[in-house]
This record gives structure tokens, C-alpha cells and sequence, in this order.
């Protein structure tokens, strides 16, 4: 057996496994009973700071008012676009919640099937209808670049501690990244620096349970993009010698 593997592995928990005696504090997904933190959910213990929270291992994405997520059409209406978010219901974009003025019938001048679109949900009812709307500040409709998908319950990894993973990603490959909650992420920039970092987040999403892994993601890119300060300093000093 691999002892790196060993080493590196985090404990998988299933609900009701103690996760602490009570020195640290109960975070995400998990509860406290007795003075004990159990886990809420089957999923990765992960201990940051003080406090002890269970990462999920999977599931389909459900979304919840507030949420920020990326879609792509997948049919047209006369009054609205319906639009695919990975959820187990469909998601209708009413003419209402655009920022153009639509005619009816007119809804194939604003946005055609496949194309990507950033949206927020508004409201998720009792018989789990959703409503989204496009007409909070920062969405809009996404032209060019990539979608790529991975597990939501891995988003907070890819994005980090206040934003730290995603923007050491931006920073090097220098691609413009957005993320939605539903697990798809949108990346535009040159081909081979949008190569770099559709693989760096496949890297995160597959590798989340390893220990350790800012650190990797940051070795991987910093040897993936060159470094174009370093050669331009080298040219720099050639010339002046």
C-alpha cells in the first residue's frame, strides 16, 4: 500500500460518527449531541482552524433561493427560455426577469438553444417550481469560452477560503472564471492557459479528500503556464549586457 496515499487520505464519516469530543466547534453539516460533533451527512471529515465540518461526497445539485448558478438553454418559448442548471426540475426563464425588452414570440433574438447563460434563483416553492431571473448585477448571458462541470458540493473547494483558490487560479493562467453554485464553471482566456485551468479544477474536484492539495494545484499550474516575467527579466538583462 501506497504510504503517501495512506497518509494523505481524509476519513470518509457516515451520519451519527463523532467527529470530535467537544474541543472543536461543529460546522458545515454536522450537529452536536452530548457535547459531541457528529456528522450530518455521509462525506469527508475536514477540520480547519477550531472547527470540524463534513464535505459531501455527491448528489444532484438542489438548488435554493439566493443561489448563483450557470445554464445552458435547452428550449424556447414564446415567453420564456428553458434552461438547464443540473437540477431535478426545469428551470424557466420568464421574458420578466431579462434585461430586454422582449415582444412575445421574440425570444429567439435574445437567446438560442446552447447558449450559456449566468442566472440567480429567485424562488424555490413547495412543489420544488423554480423561478430565476437574469436581472441581478453581475449576470448576464456568457459568449464564448467553456463550461465546465463538476460536482457542486465540490464549489467551496474550487473557490477556497475567501476566494484564495480561484484567484491564485485566475492570476496564473490569467483567464476570466466564473463559478455557479450548481457546479458548472464558466472559463474564458487562451487556449492553452483555458487548458491549464479546466484541468486544475478537474484536479480539485477529483482530488478534494487529499490533504495538502493548494499547495499541489499551485506546483501543477506554476509548471503548466511559463513564466513569461522570469524570460521577460532575462531578456531584459541580456540586452543591457
Amino acid at each position: 500500500m501506497d504510504n503517501n496515499n495512506t497518509k494523505n487520505a481524509r476519513e470518509v464519516v457516515v451520519p451519527g460518527d463523532k467527529l470530535d469530543g467537544g474541543n472543536l466547534k461543529a460546522g458545515e453539516n454536522t450537529y452536536m449531541l452530548d457535547g459531541t460533533v457528529r456528522a450530518g451527512i455521509l462525506g469527508v471529515k475536514m477540520v480547519r482552524q477550531n472547527t470540524v465540518s463534513v464535505i459531501p461526497l455527491g448528489g444532484r445539485y438542489m438548488p435554493a433561493t439566493g443561489d448563483t448558478v450557470i445554464g445552458m438553454v435547452n428550449d424556447i418559448g414564446s415567453s420564456n427560455w428553458m434552461v438547464d442548471i443540473g437540477a431535478p426540475y426545469p428551470a424557466p426563464l420568464h421574458v420578466s426577469e431579462v434585461p430586454w425588452k422582449v415582444a412575445f414570440g421574440d425570444t429567439s433574438k435574445y437567446l438560442n438553444v446552447g447558449d450559456v447563460v449566468m442566472l440567480k434563483i429567485l424562488m424555490v416553492d413547495e412543489s420544488n417550481k423554480i423561478s430565476v431571473t437574469m436581472k441581478d448585477s453581475g449576470l448576464r448571458k456568457l459568449e464564448g469560452g467553456r463550461l465546465v462541470k463538476i460536482s457542486h458540493t465540490k464549489v467551496s473547494r474550487v473557490i477556497g477560503k475567501s476566494g484564495s483558490m480561484i484567484q491564485m487560479i485566475k492570476n496564473i493562467t490569467d483567464c476570466r472564471i466564473f463559478i455557479g453554485q450548481n457546479g458548472q464553471i464558466w472559463i474564458d482566456g487562451d487556449g492553452l492557459n483555458a487548458d491549464v485551468a479546466t484541468k486544475a479544477i478537474k484536479m480539485i474536484d477529483e482530488e478534494t479528500v487529499r490533504s495538502n492539495l493548494t499547495e499541489r494545484v499551485k506546483k501543477f499550474l506554476e509548471k503548466e503556464i511559463p513564466q513569461e516575467e522570469e524570460d521577460e527579466e532575462k531578456e531584459e538583462g541580456d540586452e543591457q549586457s
